[in-house]
């Protein structure tokens, strides 16, 4: 009931920020500069039932199993110049009008989503024909589940944006919030029952989120942005292992820091000679 009505809250608000961004395509908008931003982030997970299936070999549901993150800083020590280990967030977006309060952007979170190996879990369905309604510790070699080349959000953001503070030649800070909706192309790490695959990428379902944080600009174009995300994320055909599928759906927060960078647009109107 609680995921149903935060959920309802989403929709809700993703519909009219899509309206708000529907207004600002009919009043004319002007591309004015883009932006660029590349970030970090840790990430919490509400409970899933995950659904694994694979034909007659197997059906069954392993109730509110609980996840956690794998942000992978240790990374920076080991491989301290590929930036892409730790749980990453890249943005590209394009200001809709002159005052830049306004923007479409492409938003992609290389989130890891990891399901905690030996926690205490209810499962039901069949193995081989079999019923089960179990009581058991979910250990690895029975199932180990886990997005971690990751679990891959992207979708397409309506960004409004609020001036707080400037000075006399610039913007110093804003408010922003977010609105978007896509994909979740997961690459899956699974063992399950005692076999293993780290799968291939794979759209497996939708998202919804919403986004709010504050920007800083210590120089004109360059900016730092820290925000708070939650939304929706629904896998209705994640790949396992020997062509099994699984299915699960959950509600995510994420602290997100990036580091930004304006490119504007300015348009040179050449003098025409006097007759």
């Amino acid at each position: 009931m609680r995921k149903l009505f935060l959920l309802s809250i989403l929709i809700i608000f993703f519909s009219q920020a899509n309206a708000q961004f529907l207004n600002k395509l009919f009043e004319k908008p002007v591309f004015s500069g883009i932006y660029l931003q590349w970030g970090y982030g840790r990430d919490k997970f509400s409970k899933s039932d995950i659904h694994l299936k694979n034909g007659s070999k197997y059906d069954f549901v392993v109730h509110d199993a609980v996840a956690h993150d794998k942000p992978d800083f240790d990374g920076f020590r080991t491989n301290p110049l590929d930036i892409t280990i730790p749980q990453n967030s890249f943005r590209i977006g394009v200001y809709l009008n002159k005052d830049h309060t306004h923007a479409i952007e492409l938003n992609y979170d290389h989130a890891k989503y990891v399901v905690t190996d030996y926690q205490q879990v209810h499962i039901t369905g069949q193995i081989a024909g079999e019923a089960i309604d179990w009581d058991t510790t979910l250990r690895p070699y029975f199932l180990h589940f886990e997005h971690t080349n990751g679990a891959n959000f992207y979708h397409i953001n309506y960004v409004g944006q609020q001036e707080l503070l400037k000075s006399k030649k610039r913007r110093v800070a804003t408010a922003i919030w977010k609105a978007g909706a896509g994909v979740v192309i997961p690459k899956s790490d699974v063992t399950l029952m005692g076999k293993q695959l780290d799968n291939k990428l794979h759209v497996a379902g939708y998202i919804l989120g919403l986004e709010t944080g504050l920007r800083i600009y210590p120089l004109r174009n360059l900016f730092l942005e820290a925000t708070v995300k939650g939304g929706f994320a629904n896998y209705l055909n994640s790949l396992t292992v020997a062509g099994g599928t699984a299915r699960h759906h959950f509600l995510y927060g994420e602290v997100l820091g990036f580091l930004g960078y304006d490119i504007n647009f300015k348009k040179r109107h050449k003098e025409l000679p006097l007759n």
